[in-house]
């Protein structure tokens, strides 16, 4: 098929890099090539599905429902829908990928893995969850703080139409529109190198998408569910981020790796408390009790900073640009154009 001519150009385009990088590194592309060309050969187009007779009625209504909040993205929004979520792709698994995250025992600095066209990021990605769990393994006995956590969306980044996952399908349809004017967000602007920024930009789309999408609806019961869940989210990861800090101050005090090691957990055990308490604020909200369901690490924390380091400031802008997203846009382009440290400086000062 068309695509699998493509992804050969692609291939062929690039092979002489990821040869430099040992049988490893291209049993990894090879199975991020794979995955990627069996979603684009399952794409089925979202106006045939729907003229068929016998489609399930949820499906029906969620399928129109992504077609709803594609057009407002593009018309409200400003963000570049093309031809992205015009078509369909069932998938066997709850997850598209599932991302690793690692760090060193004593440092929150994260392991990063470099691409051809993309740049470097601060997670792997693997179609294959029995693949991440293989190579969370190799990391585990080098030493890193690993975590793996699953993801229902990626983007492209424009390379090909991104199509609609089934693994969109099993979230509230306020998540669902959050989770579209993310990755559309992606579409818009992406900087290479910069993973932190990449996801505070398209999170605060994704936040300010939804109040407007919620408002233009008339649907002040979701909304105020909205707000409700937002400042929630907000205060596990003021919890999150509190807690990094005090590890971080843990990581450069004079002591022995032991020391470190029994206070690192003396300080999880006390975060995974303070949640506890947390969790009789919100009156037996339940909704991160998966996240914390695992043992605590480095990395499982760095999995939550990477999206949200930078959010405020970025929010920030976003309010001081009166809440105009083309003035918005156009300022984080300016930011994007800038070197990595010149970009943290800038947003630092805020």
């Amino acid at each position: 098929m068309i695509f699998k001519s493509i992804w050969v150009r692609i291939i062929f385009s690039i092979f002489p890099v990821f040869a430099l990088t040992g049988c490893e590194s291209l049993s990894y592309y090879h199975q991020m090539m794979s995955g990627q060309i069996v979603i684009l050969n399952k794409r089925q187009p979202i106006k045939q599905i729907l003229a068929e007779p016998h489609i399930p009625t949820k499906l029906q209504e969620q399928l129109k429902l992504v077609q709803d909040i594609r057009e407002f993205a593009k018309n409200e929004l400003k963000l570049p829908v093309k031809n992205h979520y015009l078509s369909f792709v069932e998938l066997d698994r709850p997850f598209v990928l599932w991302n690793v995250y690692a760090t060193p025992e004593f440092s929150f600095r994260p392991k990063t893995w470099c691409y051809p066209i993309v740049g470097c990021t601060a997670y792997r990605g693997y179609f294959s969850k029995d693949d991440a769990n293989d190579y969370v393994d190799k990391l585990k006995k080098k030493g890193y703080d690993v975590f793996i956590g699953g993801v229902a969306a990626y983007s492209t980044l424009g390379w090909f139409d991104d199509p609609v996952l089934s693994t969109f399908m099993n979230r509230s349809n306020i998540k669902l529109a959050a989770l579209i004017f993310h990755e559309l967000a992606h579409q818009l602007l992406y900087v290479e190198n910069d993973t932190t920024f990449n996801e505070s930009f398209a999170t605060a789309v994704e936040q300010e998408g939804l109040r407007r999408w919620l408002v233009a609806k008339n649907n002040l019961a979701s909304l105020s569910d909205y707000h409700i869940d937002f400042k929630r989210h907000q205060q596990f990861i003021q919890l999150i981020m509190k807690y990094r800090k005090k590890l971080e101050l843990l990581y450069v005090q004079d002591l022995s790796a032991l020391n470190k090691r029994n206070a690192k957990a003396s300080l999880f055990d006390k975060l995974r408390d303070e949640y506890s308490l947390l969790k009789q604020h919100w009156k037996g909200y339940t909704g991160y009790d998966s996240w914390f369901s695992h043992k605590l690490n480095n990395a499982q924390l760095l999995s939550i900073s990477t999206y949200y380091d930078l959010l405020p400031v970025v929010l920030k802008l976003l309010q001081n640009n009166g809440y105009d997203l083309k003035l918005f846009y156009k300022e984080c382009q300016t930011l994007a154009n800038k070197s990595r440290e010149e970009r943290l400086v800038f947003l630092q000062q805020y």
